[in-house]
């Protein structure tokens, strides 16, 4: 048995973390100052735990994706290194810090948030914003779902049947796939819809948010089958789908997250047709662009009882024009000229004019250290939303979520499908 052992635990071992660690620490528990206060960061480099003496470092340092102060080749002769920082004005302010240690890069960052209650989306709304998303939908609509349905025995449970479904979106060759996941029980049964990050890939379905208690649909978004091998969809995102987020941004009647919304709205058109549903609750999640595709989803659709958006992307794109930073896919990034049409299509997909018609009850969640979708945009959303909301922030986590941050967002998700 022994014997046995020294080969099996080998083999099972994983990878994780660093043994070197770069930490930058805020003098403030929460990570928050008011405009105006200076924020004291204080630096080390750790190894097995304890201080690295003699390391050197390069850090910049300012609002986010806007750093006015870098340095470079800063040694620590302790080990630690004591910075500040400040705004004047509602932002976040972020140091990052590079060590090099035995040829390899390590680096750490703390990102300080100055009156964030106070961040006010600079996007504006279109006048006739409605009316485009009340006639691309009605225009959606006049095609029949024409619903398909494939059982998957290898991923139902002794509590779920799973099935990989299809349905019509815009027109009739256009269509939406996605895995239904259905309590085996007969009976009627709250759902909710899961909307997907950005990228191209398959998708497993949901057995576990509510077990044999709550109907889950996790869609794609791309019109193909979300069950095909991995290498499809890696060939499609670095082909046909390359950048498909930065289609058509300047005619909103062209743009590539046209289909994409009226999709994800059809996936409740769908949901509503399931004999199982139980007509009164039905929410809408996802992180990402799944956070964005939440917003809109809850703003057209008033079937939707709740969402819950974890750092939600595509949100207040124009802030960028201001030199301040705003959400991904970063549209307008230190961009020199910019056209005006682009800024205006990219109006009628800015998740902060979903989220000011939404009045059901929302839970938002976020990093200050997200360095893809900046806390700035998310704070930002959050604020000016009029509905019922919570807001859990995790300090450190960047573009990803924490095992606490997701068992939080599990249990919210359970409380309002009535299913705890």
């Amino acid at each position: 048995m022994l014997l046995a052992l020294l080969f099996v635990l080998p083999a099972g071992a994983q990878i994780r973390g660093n043994n070197i660690v770069v930490a930058v620490q805020p003098d403030h528990a929460d990570w928050n100052y008011e405009a105006g206060q200076t924020a004291r960061f204080r630096v080390s480099v750790l190894k097995s735990g304890t201080l690295m003496p003699g390391v050197k470092v390069d850090y910049e340092a300012g609002p986010v994706m806007y750093p006015d102060l870098k340095r470079q080749g800063v040694t620590l002769n302790d080990g630690t290194l004591e910075l500040t920082g400040t705004m004047n004005k509602p932002g976040f302010y972020r140091l990052k810090v590079t060590a090099r240690v035995g040829g390899k890069r390590y680096e750490g960052l703390c990102t300080a948030a100055f009156s964030p209650q106070r961040i006010v989306p600079a996007t504006r709304c279109p006048a006739d914003f409605d009316e485009f998303w009340r006639k691309a939908l009605s225009d959606a609509r006049t095609n029949d779902l024409d619903p398909t349905r494939r059982l998957l025995p290898e991923r139902c449970t002794k509590d779920m049947n799973v099935y990989e479904v299809s349905f019509v979106n815009n027109r009739p060759g256009s269509r939406m796939y996605g895995i239904l996941s259905v309590p085996v029980a007969a009976g009627r049964y709250p759902a909710l819809l899961r909307v997907p990050g950005a990228g191209v890939r398959p998708y497993a379905g949901d057995t576990y948010t509510a077990p044999g208690k709550a109907i889950v649909l996790e869609i794609g978004i791309h019109g193909i089958p979300v069950t095909m091998e991995q290498r499809v969809y890696d060939n499609l995102l670095e082909g046909a789908l390359n950048g498909y987020w930065e289609t058509n941004l300047d005619d909103p009647n062209r743009n590539y997250y046209k289909r994409v919304v009226t999709g994800a709205v059809r996936a409740v058109d769908y949901i509503a047709t399931l004999p199982q549903w139980n007509g009164t609750t039905l929410g809408v999640t996802g992180a990402s662009q799944g956070g964005f595709l939440s917003l809109a989803v809850a703003a057209l659709d008033s079937r939707v009882t709740f969402l819950a958006a974890v750092h939600d992307a595509m949100c207040d794109y124009e802030q960028e024009l201001n030199g301040v930073a705003g959400g991904w896919p970063h549209y307008f990034y230190q961009q020199a000229d910019v056209d005006p049409k682009r800024v205006e299509g990219a109006r009628y997909y800015d998740g902060v004019n979903f989220a000011r018609r939404i009045t059901v009850p929302a839970w938002f969640s976020f990093g200050y250290n997200d360095e893809v979708v900046p806390p700035v945009s998310s704070y930002g959303v959050y604020n000016i939303f009029k509905g019922r909301k919570t807001l859990s922030v995790y300090q450190m986590t960047g573009h990803y979520w924490y095992q606490e941050q997701w068992d939080e967002w599990q249990d919210w998700l359970r409380n309002e499908l009535g299913v705890k």
